[in-house]
């Protein structure tokens, strides 16, 4: 099992250059399956847009997306998805929502007047499918269960495991302000192969954004030292940060996780 970052900006596309290194586009993740025919992101923010033109040339005919919520940067690029508009595609859109306010989430951005084509009318096979939060379930030949993080109008994480180990993805996340949640996190990242990490903020600009539903590399970093996982990778990074700021994160979460990297768009793990 593997996961290449298509998109790991927070907020909004930075097509800065001195944003580049890193990566302008908001967050998706593919995640390498099993099954050829089958392809899983997590999230489809404007990372997804490339991926889309990948997925029309390789094998797979069944694309899964795993939704951790429904802020902007983390669906703007459906409308833009190009496997929506092929019909040899199956999509299914899985969340932690009732499959009829799934739908509702994912049609707004693309009614009118904002997009010509509704998302009713796109030629894929589409597809809505509800997780509850403890509840195992199979996608694209793994295991997958969600749980909930801390974030306003709250979000879903993820731990995926395969044949190789497990992948957590806990982003977007704060924490401090709910231990239960924390604690949520922790388990379900023990023993992890790779967390996957919400880390915006350094610990001086999160005393001054408490409920904003970030957290900082201080807080991803003792996580993934609590769990015990092999590897982190901050995520979710903020667009006032630019290359050289995100090198300085990474340079201090280090001295609390060694095993700390930055998420890199197009970078695969």
């Amino acid at each position: 099992m593997n996961l290449t970052f298509r998109g790991v900006r927070g907020s909004l596309p930075t097509p800065q250059a001195n944003r580049l290194r890193y990566g302008g586009n908001t967050t998706c993740l593919e995640i390498g399956t099993p099954d050829p025919e089958q392809a899983l992101l997590i999230d489809c923010g404007s990372g997804a847009r490339e991926l889309g033109d990948q997925l029309l040339a390789g094998a797979a005919d069944k694309i899964n997306i795993l939704f951790t919520h429904f802020h902007w940067d983390h669906i703007q690029g459906l409308p833009y998805f190009a496997p929506l508009f092929n019909p040899r595609f199956e999509v299914v859109f899985w969340a932690r929502r009732p499959e009829d306010e799934l739908r509702r989430c994912l049609r707004i951005q693309m009614d009118h007047p904002f997009f010509p084509l509704p998302l009713d009318e796109v030629p894929a096979r589409v597809q809505f499918r509800s997780v509850r939060s403890g509840e195992p379930f199979e996608a694209a030949g793994l295991r997958i269960e969600c749980f909930p993080l801390c974030h306003p109008q709250g979000a879903a994480g993820y731990r995926l495991e395969g044949g190789a180990g497990a992948i957590v993805h806990a982003s977007d996340h704060e924490c401090g302000l709910q231990q239960d949640v924390d604690d949520g996190i922790r388990r379900a990242a023990q023993g992890a192969r790779l967390l996957v990490m919400d880390a915006q903020y350094t610990p001086e600009e999160h005393a001054g954004k408490i409920g904003w539903g970030h957290s900082s590399f201080a807080h991803a970093a003792q996580i993934a030292r609590d769990a015990g996982v092999e590897r982190l990778a901050l995520f979710h990074h903020d667009p006032a940060h630019d290359d050289d700021f995100l090198d300085a994160m990474l340079a201090r979460a280090q001295e609390i996780f060694p095993f700390s990297i930055m998420a890199r768009e197009r970078e695969t793990l």
